[in-house]
């Protein structure tokens, strides 16, 4: 038994184990706790959504239906092996279970057969929502299985349970056979090798898109002389706003046109005086949003 891993450190687990992690609306917070408890947790159990497509999926198990609110797992897992979280506390996702089975889980041995409906599963499991039909012929990818392994193997990790933590809905309440379309027996062995080594790491991050306007290159940078596209580009956008003062047009070499447009920009802006020179300064700069060229 365990005391539920808080939003954050359910957050890092998933992530450190190499998952992509989305957080989905107020995921953090969302949750059944005033219907009953929310641990201590045992388990985790992987169920398929019975839908199709990654935004209504997620959008029904964050809110539920009329007949069983939201949320209705913790974590959506959809085809591309992305994990969408959706709640944090007690979901709607494990019903009422073999007390049985729920022993066999606690004690880390072999399952047996789910022949009574007895006891609370909500209270007990972490669930994950796996996007498929569940017809047994909507596949599986790997990348998807890939997920579930992972997943499964964060929260294991962090619990410090092994492979035998983790269920199928099947296994749990009679008439249910989600998850369709692989064996729990292949994917519990696939969780083991996973905790018998490292986990991998967060992913890489993403590199920062590159910035969408001109940084402002200095004040002397705009003198008698100066040939540049930016230069260009920043003549356009005052022409835009309304500041253009130029008869043929802005070009790339720096001109008194260029100067008496600025000027005004400064201006509107709301400088006077000597601050209205023409010469462009940091904080103008960046209002007027020079296209990078």
């Amino acid at each position: 038994m365990a005391t539920p891993l808080t939003a954050a450190r359910l957050l890092k687990a998933l992530r450190d184990e190499g998952l992509d992690v989305r957080e989905y609306r107020s995921w953090r917070t969302h949750h059944r706790n005033s219907q009953g408890a929310w641990g201590p947790v045992n388990g985790v159990m992987i169920h398929h959504t019975v839908t199709q497509g990654t935004d209504a999926s997620v959008r029904l198990c964050y809110e539920g239906h009329s007949s069983l609110p939201g949320p209705l797992c913790h974590g959506v897992i959809d085809k591309q092996g992305v994990v969408h979280l959706v709640g944090n506390g007690r979901a709607n996702h494990a019903g009422l279970g073999d007390g049985d089975v729920l022993r066999a889980v606690i004690n880390e041995t072999a399952l047996p057969k789910d022949n009574q409906a007895d006891t609370d599963g909500n209270s007990r499991f972490y669930g994950f929502e796996c996007i498929n039909l569940g017809d047994g012929k909507d596949p599986w990818p790997e990348a998807q299985k890939l997920a579930i392994e992972k997943a499964a193997a964060a929260i294991c990790r962090a619990h410090q349970w092994s492979q035998r933590s983790v269920i199928g809905h099947l296994e749990w309440q009679p008439g249910k056979v989600d998850p369709r379309g692989f064996s729990m027996n292949t994917m519990r062995d696939r969780i083991a090798k996973r905790l018998g080594k490292k986990a991998d790491g967060p992913p890489p991050t993403s590199p920062k898109p590159p910035a969408a306007y001109e940084p402002f290159p200095g004040a002397a940078f705009f003198r008698v002389g100066r040939d540049s596209p930016v230069v260009t580009a920043m003549g356009k956008r005052l022409v835009a706003e309304g500041c253009g003062r130029y008869k043929a047009g802005p070009g790339p070499r720096w001109s008194a046109a260029d100067q008496e447009s600025y000027a005004a920009w400064q201006r509107k802006l709301g400088y006077k005086g000597s601050a209205a020179d023409g010469i462009p300064g940091a904080t103008s700069w960046a209002k007027l949003k020079v296209p990078k060229v």
